[in-house]
């Protein structure tokens, strides 16, 4: 197709979102994701608890998601979301079938890292399709981890990540239209301890928050022009995502 000003199209429909949703134990992910527009669950870990939500029997190698996602795609149904719960886990199977497949040689120097890219490519190639013909809300869940981030700017500190490999973390983060870092509100107290010191420590006020914006502490982003907190719960972020345009 020749490109020209009469192929200039005005994107004007909100599509559906791809989210990266990441926390730390037991927050309340997954109930999240439950309160998505008639959610089916794509399982690799045995982690629902008592919710009650359709799901695919528990995936125990990564063909097994990609034939899920392969059944939503072909198949007549009436679900609007997909839930991946949880990514980590994909991971594991992704890399428990690479190194079933090849010699140790044939991933050294970060060759595996590629072809789990690769693996990842396939997965998200099959998300967009349910996003773009099923106009299916994509969520992808995952628990986080604690590491060390060397700054350009500043001193090395530590912060809360998708508990993912580098490689594999970016893909799906810049994928994604929001990645979402779920913890709890903590305000910092500060106690004279004499001698002219102070000691600050943080206290839990156990509301469940949703971060939506790049800081030091965590990683975030979004499309949508969100607030900078929101509360954890898809009834929230659906309400913002459609009143800040």
């Amino acid at each position: 197709m020749a490109f020209n000003l009469k192929s200039v199209r005005r994107n004007e429909a909100l599509a559906a979102p791809r989210v990266l949703l990441y926390g730390v134990e037991g927050i309340g992910k997954s109930t999240f994701a439950a309160g998505a527009p008639s959610p089916i669950f794509i399982r690799t870990e045995d982690g629902l608890g008592g919710l009650e939500v359709d799901s695919f029997p528990l995936a125990t190698k990564a063909g097994d998601v990609l034939d899920a996602i392969g059944a939503l795609c072909e198949e007549d149904h009436s679900f609007k979301t997909v839930v991946i719960d949880s990514l980590d886990w994909l991971e594991t199977l992704i890399w428990r079938d690479i190194e079933a497949s090849y010699d140790a040689k044939d991933l050294a120097y970060g060759k595996g890292a590629v072809i789990a890219a690769d693996r990842w490519r396939q997965v998200l190639d099959g998300l967009n399709a349910l996003r773009n013909d099923k106009g299916m809300v994509c969520i992808l869940i995952a628990h986080t981890e604690i590491k060390r981030f060397d700054s350009p700017e500043t001193e090395p500190y530590d912060r809360y990540q998708p508990k993912l490999q580098t490689r594999s973390s970016a893909l799906v983060r810049e994928w994604c239209d929001a990645v979402l870092f779920a913890n709890y509100k903590t305000i910092v107290k500060k106690d004279d301890v004499g001698f002219n010191k102070t000691v600050s420590r943080g206290i839990s006020t156990g509301e469940r928050l949703l971060f939506t914006s790049e800081r030091p502490a965590y990683m975030a982003k979004n499309r949508y022009n969100l607030p900078e907190t929101l509360p954890l719960s898809w009834a929230a972020f659906e309400t913002a995502i459609t009143t800040t345009k």
